[in-house]
């Protein structure tokens, strides 16, 4: 998927979620910075809510740029991969409340 510059939201409800594949759909979509802005990350992508507040409730910022600034790497993660698993069941427009890993909290 193309990088979008911060000040565009230029998307189609067809576009998928570089996340989970779903199509992105009309309602519940985020944009993600894949180099966190506390670390001047610009990019950002677009991506369904859900998604989004997953991941930042996998990992901490300081992870994120060391380790999961990718979606392959992302997609890769254990934790994001069921997650993925389970949200491809659902329809684009679909979101829950996400919550922090029990082992995120402890950091």
């Amino acid at each position: 998927m193309a990088r979008m510059p911060h000040h565009q939201a230029t998307t189609t409800p067809e576009d998928p979620c570089p996340l989970c594949g779903r199509p992105l759909g009309t309602e519940h979509v985020d944009r993600h910075h894949l180099i966190p802005k506390t670390f001047k990350g610009r990019d950002q992508y677009p991506i369904h809510k859900i998604c989004h507040r997953k991941i930042h409730s996998a990992f901490t910022e300081r992870e994120l740029l060391q380790t999961y600034h990718t979606w392959e790497s992302l997609r890769g993660h254990a934790d994001i991969a069921a997650f993925i698993a389970w949200v491809a069941k659902k329809p684009a427009g679909f979101y829950t409340r996400t919550y922090t890993a029990n082992k995120k909290k402890g950091r």
